[in-house]
């Protein structure tokens, strides 16, 4: 018997929520000039790009948009790849800090996110914002912008498909 795969999101429901998102961080900071937008590798990093674009076409203000791999800083990663890793050139020092990732999950992708950003300078304010939060979480981390809350069982998984790596857009879930 195959997985079970489930869309929750097709691509213009997806873009509906990001859209949303877009204008709740305008509602929560009036001064886009202080934003920096920072994406969670590799789809985090895509929908961060989006809702940077949507806030230009609502605002017409262009909110620089950085990607951050998080890897070195995960801690279920062997101290042999932390070894050399350089703090990312990420002007955040003073900045509120939209940090977007497409699903959150137990947490540790996010801490491992806010600690890179920690090395890169020393942020006003560090805001999250998720397409999908399906709980389980493992450490206290409460996004402030969510497209969609999806509970979820441990042995599902949610799987966020953007056009630029999957040359299809949506939000499925895959499970028995």
């Amino acid at each position: 018997m195959g997985e079970k795969k489930v869309q929750i999101m097709d691509g213009v429901t997806m873009q509906r929520s990001l859209n949303r998102i877009a204008f709740e961080i305008i509602e929560r900071n009036r001064e886009l000039s202080e934003l920096v937008i920072v994406g969670i590798c590799r789809r985090g990093a895509v929908l961060a790009r989006r809702i940077a674009q949507k806030l230009l076409e609502i605002e017409n203000e262009q909110v620089p948009v950085y990607q951050i791999d998080v890897t070195a800083y995960r801690d279920d990663v062997p101290a042999s790849v932390k070894v050399g890793k350089k703090p990312y050139d990420i002007p955040v020092a003073g900045k509120r800090v939209i940090l977007v990732d497409d699903v959150l999950h137990t947490g540790r992708t996010v801490r491992a996110a806010i600690d890179a950003i920690f090395d890169a300078g020393r942020a006003e304010c560090i805001q999250l914002a998720v397409l999908i939060d399906r709980g389980h979480r493992e450490l206290p981390f409460r996004p402030d912008y969510i497209g969609k809350n999806l509970p979820t069982s441990k042995s599902e998984q949610v799987q966020v498909l953007v056009s630029e790596y999957d040359n299809e857009e949506g939000v499925i879930i895959c499970g028995n």
